[in-house]
């Protein structure tokens, strides 16, 4: 097809194929941060780590990410969802092959550190691109569709992951995972573009149904008298942020422990070898999966169906959270099975929560401060996936068994749901003009 008939009348369908890559690009970002989990039981013997080592290894990939998010957001915001993207990915995945050579705990906690600061620019700018790239009426499946990608990530780590150390040994899952991932940002920087630029390809009647509704984002934009980025002192002035990131830290703080310490629970506590752990620990991730396809799917669904964009967004929110919370029940059953069908469940439910949650940036502010916005709930969100893998690990040493940390994340789920149904305010294009005028006179 010639370029000029891509851009004729008929509906091209490339905002899908952007989520898809993005997705791609998630997937690796999730093998790389569980190939550490998957790995550790049988890293310990040979780099001389204790528990108490294990708890800060796998904690300091989450202070550094929550340290990175809000500067990775602006950067995103400043030099374009292409080039940050890309080099996101890259850095992480530098981290991630070193780890092959790792000889002791103090390098293994520096490279998971920078694993972290790379990791930090993957979400806001997946976000800024599908913002970008999705009307508000299709955004929660553009989102689901790259959000899937971790989900899928997850799944298929833990097999084929625990499939590479019983062939090779645990040094060869980074070596792997990091030439993967240099593969993928090479990729993005030769071939992504934004649609009204990308290759001819982006017919007319695709861009004008990815500029649908976009009015009034443009209309307070040019009130405001800014297309840059609002600043982050100004965002936190807002209930609705503050609101997201509180809502964000509790279902983060849940879903960390399948991330984290859920290949040790199922060794530790429920008795698994390395063939069960291969087989039956992917079961949860793959429910995620089909969590953040509900998540997206339902969300539009309601939209075409009349919703509100309040009632859907708080709707999804509440639900998912309730479900993130049966990890709680967890803690309470006698059998394998049952633990892992409620696990199942809960992450799940933090899936459907997640794609709606990232619908949010877009749904309150311009594209112009998407990233920044992302990058800020996303900074305290992971506050919390930097505690739990301390608090789990302290508990688990002072108990010696996962059912207190188990009931401690459901409950702060529970707190979770109750912020985003009372917290919330209505969710619609956030006027910033008076903000702004008021931070342009105090600095006059």
């Amino acid at each position: 097809m010639s370029a000029s008939s891509a851009t004729g009348t008929s509906r091209t369908s490339w905002r899908w194929a952007i989520a898809v890559v993005c997705a791609l690009g998630l997937a690796i970002n999730y093998i790389d941060r569980s190939a550490i989990s998957v790995s550790l039981p049988y890293m310990t013997e040979d780099l001389h780590i204790s528990e108490t080592q294990q708890g800060l290894i796998l904690s300091a990939f989450s202070w550094s990410y929550a340290v990175m998010q809000i500067p990775a957001g602006s950067l995103i915001d400043k030099f374009g969802e292409r080039l940050m993207f890309g080099a996101a990915v890259f850095v992480w995945s530098l981290c991630t092959g070193l780890t092959f050579l790792a000889n002791s705990f103090a390098v293994l906690f520096g490279l998971r550190l920078g694993l972290g600061i790379g990791e930090a620019g993957a979400y806001p700018a997946a976000a800024k691109t599908v913002s970008r790239w999705f009307p508000q009426r299709e955004r929660a499946r553009g989102t689901s569709v790259y959000d899937s990608g971790a989900r899928i990530g997850s799944a298929v780590a833990t097999p084929v992951i625990a499939g590479i150390i019983g062939l090779w040994g645990w040094h060869y899952v980074f070596l792997i995972a990091g030439i993967l991932g240099i593969l993928w940002a090479i990729g993005w920087w030769a071939l992504y573009r934004r649609p009204e630029a990308f290759f001819g390809r982006v017919s007319d009647g695709e861009l004008a149904h990815i500029n649908e509704g976009r009015e009034e984002e443009a209309r307070l934009t040019a009130q405001a008298s800014t297309d840059t980025a609002i600043p982050v002192r100004i965002l936190l002035r807002k209930r609705a942020v503050w609101a997201m990131m509180i809502g964000f830290f509790c279902v983060n703080f849940a879903v960390t422990f399948f991330l984290t310490w859920f290949p040790t629970y199922l060794v530790d506590e429920r008795g698994f070898d390395l063939l069960k752990l291969g087989v039956f620990g992917s079961i949860p991730p793959i429910c995620a999966i089909v969590g953040s396809w509900c998540g997206g799917l339902v969300g539009d669904f309601l939209l075409g169906r009349g919703w509100s964009l309040t009632r859907t967004r708080k709707t999804c929110l509440v639900v998912g959270m309730v479900l993130t919370a049966f990890i709680g029940a967890a803690a309470a059953v006698p059998t394998a099975g049952m633990a892992l069908t409620l696990m199942s469940i809960s992450y799940f439910g933090s899936a459907f929560t997640i794609v709606t949650i990232w619908c949010l940036p877009g749904d309150f502010v311009p594209t112009s401060t998407v990233g920044v916005l992302g990058g800020t709930q996303n900074f305290f969100s992971n506050i919390g996936s930097a505690l739990n893998p301390i608090v789990v690990g302290a508990l688990y040493g002072a108990t010696g068994a996962f059912g207190l940390p188990l009931l401690l994340s459901g409950v702060v789920c529970l707190v979770g749901a109750c912020v985003f149904a009372l917290m919330l305010p209505n969710v619609a294009q956030i006027d910033f003009s008076r903000d702004l005028t008021h931070a342009q006179g105090a600095t006059a």
